[in-house]
């Protein structure tokens, strides 16, 4: 029986041993969640037997446990490398299915589809046209490698100071190439619709009429009429404030690329005429030419926006998180991925910073949650473990051989 017992021992140290060793090499995986074992001791008790004369008949390995703590968050500076801080797990897919984890390690394969190291696919919530995601529904991420399309611009807003000190211009008529014929002008870039730059120039000239100006507008070098008329005057109330019109209506006008004819309002709601001198507080036009993907940018909710050399930006998807009633009955896959079971209970998809589920950071990978020092420990014990059974077992043949040599 002393064998049994203590045979029963050393296989559990053994065990012991295994899951100690398996958390100090995986130290430094990122994602890894560490393992306990758990005994409990043996006793043969027939029916009817008497518990209290039972010695027992060693010990069994009831279960190896998972430590699903957060583990430290260590910075990357890669964007597509993310760490979820709090709870929920990346879910990924791949020919064999779904699987779960805490590894952000991503990388964009050759067709654009944003993978971990055993080329498993992300999985994320759709966007929908016209904003917002598709949170009953999960795809892959794919890249896109086709230009972005250009927007034709419809709208140049202006935000200036026309100084109501400035003179009256003393030559006469306008003429954009002599600067004596006008008081302030400013110029920004506009597009068409196939994307091509037009160069879009706003001049202003001081009306021999109180609080009143002249405005013209010049696309490359050519007026642009409003109404078939040009200029088109502003007036300003006599605290400096705008009284009318808030915004122009300019014309078409053909754009010589093929594209549309360029047809645009300016917006004067927040031009004033103050005392002091010129001043373009603001001059923005809502346009852009095409551009090419230049990276990827993932917020702390998870959604993950493609960034274009054209300044724009378009979201892809939301990262979704999984999660379960008992994340300690996942199954383990290895590549630190983990599989739904029974146990674990139904899958529960969420978004990032809502109900229970945690933050995504983005350029940072979560680290092993081992503390070494804590398994060292628990090794030293192990092994000492290990070599007390061993020393029953040489006790139990010292006594069976004393036995025989009666």
């Amino acid at each position: 029986m002393p064998f049994r017992i203590a045979l029963s021992g050393l296989n559990a140290a053994q065990t012991d041993l295994s899951v100690t060793g398996n958390n100090i090499a995986n130290a430094s995986t990122a994602g890894f969640k560490g393992a306990r074992t758990e005994f409990s001791d043996v006793y043969a008790v027939a029916f009817e037997g008497i518990s209290s004369l039972a010695t027992g008949n060693g010990v069994a390995v009831t279960g190896i446990t998972q430590n699903f703590s957060q583990g430290n968050i260590d910075f990357t500076e890669r964007n597509l490398d993310l760490a979820v801080s709090g709870q929920g797990f990346f879910v990924v897919n791949d020919a064999s299915g779904q699987s779960f984890t805490r590894a952000g390690a991503f990388n964009v394969d050759r067709s654009g589809y944003i993978v971990n190291q055993g080329s498993q696919r992300l999985q994320a919530f759709p966007a929908i046209t016209g904003g917002g995601f598709n949170t009953g529904v999960l795809s892959d991420v794919q890249l896109s490698t086709s230009d972005g399309p250009p927007q034709a611009t419809t709208t140049i807003t202006a935000t200036l100071n026309l100084s109501s000190s400035d003179s009256v211009p003393t030559t006469v008529p306008f003429d954009p190439a002599d600067p004596t014929s006008f008081n302030n002008s400013t110029s920004t870039v506009t597009y068409d619709s196939l994307g091509s730059p037009h160069t879009s120039t706003l001049y202003y000239v001081k009306s021999a009429v109180a609080n009143q100006w002249d405005t013209y507008q010049y696309v490359d070098g050519n007026v642009v009429a409003s109404g078939g008329a040009s200029p088109v005057s502003i007036t300003f109330n006599s605290d400096g404030t705008l009284s009318g019109p808030s915004s122009i209506a300019y014309d078409a006008v053909p754009s010589g690329t093929g594209a549309l004819p360029i047809q645009m309002d300016v917006n004067y709601s927040n031009t004033t005429q103050f005392g002091s001198s010129f001043a373009v507080n603001g001059l923005s036009q809502d346009g852009f030419s095409t551009g090419r993907l230049s990276g990827i940018d993932i917020d702390d909710e998870g959604v993950i926006f493609a960034r274009f050399t054209n300044g724009q930006s378009s979201a892809l998807g939301k990262v979704a998180l999984a999660g379960f009633p008992n994340v300690g009955g996942l199954r383990q896959q290895g590549n630190t991925a983990w599989a739904q079971s029974f146990e674990s209970g139904d899958l529960i998809l969420g978004e990032a910073n809502t109900a229970s589920f945690g933050l995504i950071q983005s350029g940072a990978l979560e680290a092993s949650n081992i503390d070494i020092a804590a398994s060292l420990v628990n090794l030293i014990t192990a092994q000492r473990n290990f070599q007390a059974n061993a020393q029953v077992i040489s006790a139990a043949d010292t006594v069976t051989q004393t036995i025989i040599n009666i």
